[in-house]
């Protein structure tokens, strides 16, 4: 028994190999991610401030309005520009501005203008003299109608520009153009953007809005004012006034040439004065 077991061949060895899958986890890969660049959206959302507080909610979307379509940049730029930043600043600079351009066009247009039409108005009537108080009271009310229209065309154009932004800021859509006006598209405000652009309607754009009306309102009742009475000084002379231009030719019952070409002068049109 003994010379069994010492002959007897060896057990064979069992070799462990390591196993083909891995029952542990392994870490988690770390991948870079880059921030994508900033859309239409992103820089519209923060075109008028707040840019870190917005810009997580701006990913939600893309703009698709150019910048220069975009209301709130309209807004910036009207605010910015050199007629319509009046109606946005201080009520005293407005009217300071809005008179002299109304007192610029009166003098430099309207004056010489009144003068010309007066000196043909004299000519028409066979008169010489351009110094009589109802010639130079007329040549200034047309004067001030010259200045009071151009600051009406002033506070129009004003009104306009900001009705235009206004209405843009508070509507639900933005309708913009691509390349040109062939290819105009509507764009649907979120309402983040809608509430933004709202808020700045109201609270900016229909207090301008309302003292532009207030001007055109007291600036078109005067200019009917002023029309009115330069209608009236234009209207045509009376015979007392003409009788007192001519008193020393003119002699009640008797006729005299004189005193003819003064009343009816395009009777003696062309026909020497013989006297």
């Amino acid at each position: 028994m003994a010379s069994l077991l010492r002959f007897s061949p060896p057990f064979p060895t069992v070799r462990i190999h390591p196993p083909l899958f891995s029952t542990t986890t392994p870490p988690p890969l770390r991948h870079s991610v880059t921030s994508p660049k900033a859309s239409n959206g992103d820089r519209y959302l923060s075109s008028n401030g707040g840019r870190n507080q917005n810009q997580k909610k701006s990913e939600k979307w893309d703009c698709p309005v150019p910048l220069e379509q975009q209301p709130v940049r309209e807004y910036e730029a009207l605010a910015s520009s050199a007629l319509f930043s009046w109606a946005a600043g201080d009520v005293r600079h407005y009217g300071r501005r809005l008179a002299a351009v109304s007192l610029g066009f009166a003098v430099l247009l309207g004056w010489p203008v009144a003068r010309f039409g007066a000196m043909l108005h004299h000519n028409n009537l066979g008169l010489n003299s351009l110094d009589s108080e109802r010639e130079v009271m007329s040549s200034l009310v047309g004067s001030a109608c010259v200045g009071l229209f151009a600051a009406n065309l002033a506070a129009l154009r004003m009104y306009l520009g900001w009705a235009y932004v206004g209405n843009r800021l508070l509507s639900a859509t933005v309708e913009y153009e691509e390349t040109g006006w062939y290819d105009g598209q509507i764009w649907v405000k979120p309402p983040e953007i809608l509430a933004r652009d709202r808020l700045l309607g109201s609270y900016s754009v229909k207090p301008i809005l309302n003292r532009v009306k207030l001007t055109l309102m007291g600036i078109t009742a005067s200019l009917v004012l002023c029309v009115l009475l330069y209608i009236s000084l234009q209207s045509p002379k009376t015979t007392a006034d003409v009788t007192s231009e001519g008193a020393k030719d003119f002699v009640s019952g008797v006729y005299s040439e004189s005193s003819a070409r003064l009343f009816e002068p395009d009777a003696f049109c062309g026909v020497p004065d013989l006297s």
